[in-house]
């Protein structure tokens, strides 16, 4: 079958088909968590298996997180710039899917990689940017084409398949790291990212698009009429939805709740193996393993209570449930050295995490305005990813001062404070509000065709 006759068939269409959006949405966050697994808890796993400081390994994850808070600079060059006639975003995800592959391969490369912390990082930084290109191609075509009723199910198996991702890439690498090499380990991680490249390939946004610019196909009417067509246009509506106060409240609320999320998967490494005396391999094992189990637990409890009570009730209960984990951990000390207990509490971490970043996730695509969803959500998520790196720096900076006892305790605080925030959050009310700037926009557009009529007819 060649690319022209499976172009022909209406099932390869995203718009028409609801399952063909959930399992490209899946299969493509799946691909996001491999590179994550390996970049942010396997590597820094390893680097405290062969005695590297707290400073250093909370450095290197501050560091190579840099690229994730700098994704609104490529947000508006993605939103204003395409090649229409194979979709609105999927020729940047392909850019991006093909860039993690090959920056994947290149640091399997990095020689002598214990002596050569800087190299890389340098390395990771560019995996990280082509991560950064396919997710916010993902993000913004979710918000494009899947129903708004159906957001927050989507959003639930996205993450949870990107969790599942995660954790088999953390165990896998590790494994392979130790067993074999870090080269190894980084080229056989880069085979299910090859083969998860041609899912988009020969899946289309909608129908009548071309699959690739060789075949046949054109311009979708639906992605023309979503095309912002002027820099001024489109950071005008830009400015309008970032200060409507749901929005505001919202980059606060993330940012908290992510900076405190990825202090606590910092740390987690570093106390297991440095605290504990654990090993790479074992802490690898026990929290791959917790990750799998909550991303599916969490895949389950996200869809059943977004339909039942809303995102801001999920994301408010999680919060407010991981918090008292953490103090009972603080409580508790002298259990610490129980596999079991410090394996509970993993567990139920990444269960609850999964659950948080499917709300935030699936609220912050709820409160995008659909023409403008790329550089709105990419906001949105460069305050998620710089909430990451500053919990990461802000681990490094108090290990110094504070007993692991404490830094539980900054770990619950900075939960709470997130949760107040989230609190005076209107979903509704911010709907009306995009709903009205839509029309606005629309005025304009009205406007300035009947200007170009009278222009042609004098």
């Amino acid at each position: 079958m060649t690319a022209t006759d499976i172009n022909n068939k209406n099932l390869s269409s995203l718009s028409d088909n609801p399952v063909w959006r959930y399992l490209t949405f899946i299969v493509l966050y799946f691909s996001q968590g491999i590179p994550e697994g390996i970049t942010l808890f396997a590597i820094p796993a390893w680097m405290a298996m062969n005695g590297k400081s707290t400073a250093e390994i909370a450095a290197y994850s501050a560091v190579v997180l840099i690229p994730f808070s700098l994704k609104i600079l490529f947000a508006p060059m993605m939103e204003r710039y395409t090649y229409l006639p194979m979709g609105r975003r999927r020729p940047w995800l392909l850019f991006g899917q093909f860039g993690i592959l090959c920056s994947l391969v290149a640091l399997s490369f990095v020689p002598n990689p214990l002596g050569n912390i800087f190299l890389i990082t340098t390395v990771v930084l560019f995996v990280h940017v082509f991560v950064i290109f396919q997710d916010i191609a993902t993000d913004s075509l979710v918000i494009d084409i899947v129903p708004i009723e159906e957001q927050g199910k989507a959003n639930s198996f996205m993450w949870g398949s990107k969790t599942i991702g995660t954790s088999i890439s953390l165990f896998l690498g590790s494994w392979l790291i130790n067993q074999y090499s870090f080269a190894i380990a980084l080229l056989i991680m880069s085979v299910p990212v090859m083969v998860i490249l041609f899912v988009p390939i020969f899946i289309r946004e909608r129908k009548g698009e071309k699959l690739l610019p060789w075949t046949k196909g054109q311009t979708s009417p639906d992605a023309a009429l979503m095309v912002v067509d002027s820099w001024g246009k489109l950071f005008k509506s830009f400015n309008q939805v970032v200060f409507l106060k749901n929005t505001l409240l919202l980059l606060i609320g993330v940012f908290f709740t992510m900076a405190g999320l990825h202090y606590m998967s910092t740390m987690l490494p570093i106390f297991t193996i440095q605290e504990l005396g654990w090993n790479n391999v074992f802490f690898s094992k026990i929290y791959s393993t917790s990750n799998l189990l909550g991303g599916i637990a969490g895949m389950i409890i996200g869809a059943v209570v977004i339909q039942q009570y809303g995102i801001i009730r999920l994301i408010q209960g999680g919060l407010l449930i991981l918090s008292a984990f953490a103090v009972t951990m603080a409580l508790l000390n002298p259990f610490w050295k129980n596999i079991y207990f410090t394996s509970g509490f993993i567990a139920a971490y990444c269960t609850l995490v999964t659950v948080i970043k499917i709300g935030v996730l699936a609220l912050a695509m709820h409160l995008c305005w659909k023409r403008i969803s790329a550089i709105q959500f990419t906001l949105c998520m460069t305050v998620f990813n710089a909430g990451l790196a500053s919990g990461a720096a802000l681990l490094g900076y108090l290990r110094s001062s504070m007993e692991w006892q404490m830094l539980y305790v900054v770990f619950a605080l900075m939960l709470v404070g997130s949760l107040g925030i989230l609190k005076f959050i209107k979903t509704t009310r911010h709907l009306e509000q995009v709903a009205h700037l839509e029309r606005q926009y629309g005025d304009v557009l009205a406007a300035e065709g009947s200007l170009l009529v009278k222009a042609e007819t004098a």
